[in-house]
C-alpha cells in the first residue's frame, strides 16, 4: 500500500501564483505519530470573549468563496482526510478537506516532504480550513486549524510545543516503519484542530471528529 499524500506537488505552483497576495484524544494511533497533546492540567475553558472573536472573524469561511477571496487554496489532492489514512481507528472519524494559506504556513518546497517555516499561532486568522463534503457537492464549514513546523520552532528556542488557551498542539510525524503516512506527506510539525463549527464528542481539540464524514467526497 503506498503512503497516503495530502499534499502534492501542485500546491507550489498554486502558492507561487498567489504570494503576492497580502496576508489577510484521543488514542495514541498505531505507529505512535500522535503524541497525546491534551488538555494541560487544570486548563481553563475558552474564554467567551475570545470565542466570540475567533467565530466573528471566521464565520465568512461558511461560504467557501470568501476563503479562496482570501487565499486559501484548496488541497490540489482534493484529499478527504479520515483518520484510517493516517493509521488511526477509523471510528475515530474524519477531518475533511483541507483549505490552506500558503502564506501563512510558510510553505517552501515539498521535497523530500512538504516543508515550510511558519510559526503561525493565530485562530482569528485560521492557517487552515477544514470543510466536510455534502451530498448535494458543497462544502460545510466544521473547524479551522493551525500547524507550525517543528524545525522552525526549536530553531526559535522554543522547547515546549505551542499552545492555546492551555490546550497543547499535536506533535506529528511520519514513523517509516508503517505503511500509513501519520504526517499526511509533511515534516514533523505541530498542529492543532478547532471544531469551531461541528460539536465533536472526542473534543474541541482533538484532531479527528467522529461527528464528521468523507462519505460524500470526490477524490
Amino acid at each position: 500500500m503506498h503512503k497516503v499524500r495530502f499534499v502534492s506537488a501542485a500546491l507550489f505552483a498554486v502558492a507561487g501564483s498567489i504570494a503576492a497576495l497580502p496576508a489577510p484524544a484521543l488514542a495514541q494511533a498505531a505507529g505512535g505519530h500522535i503524541v497525546k497533546a491534551a488538555a494541560r492540567s487544570g486548563a481553563p475553558a475558552l474564554p467567551a470573549a475570545e470565542l466570540a472573536a475567533i467565530r466573528a472573524a471566521t464565520e465568512k469561511y461558511r461560504d467557501v468563496n470568501a476563503a479562496l477571496a482570501d487565499g486559501y487554496i484548496k488541497d490540489p489532492s482534493n484529499m478527504c482526510v479520515t483518520s484510517a489514512m493516517e493509521g488511526a481507528p477509523r471510528q475515530l472519524g474524519a477531518m475533511g478537506v483541507h483549505y490552506f494559506r500558503p502564506d501563512l504556513l510558510g510553505l517552501a518546497g515539498d521535497k523530500p516532504r512538504v516543508h515550510g517555516n511558519g510559526m503561525h499561532t493565530d485562530f482569528l486568522k485560521p492557517a487552515v480550513l477544514m470543510y466536510e463534503p455534502q451530498a448535494d457537492g458543497t462544502q460545510e464549514l466544521v473547524g479551522i486549524e493551525n500547524l507550525v513546523w517543528a524545525k522552525a520552532w526549536q530553531e526559535a528556542g522554543k522547547t515546549e510545543a505551542p499552545s492555546f488557551q492551555g490546550f497543547d498542539y499535536y506533535y506529528m510525524h511520519d514513523n517509516p516503519a508503517t505503511e500509513a503516512d501519520e504526517a499526511h506527506g509533511f515534516e514533523p510539525h505541530y498542529e492543532l484542530h478547532f471544531w469551531l463549527y461541528r460539536d465533536n464528542p472526542s473534543g474541541t481539540f482533538s484532531p479527528f471528529n467522529p461527528d464528521v464524514t468523507c462519505e460524500h467526497a470526490a477524490h
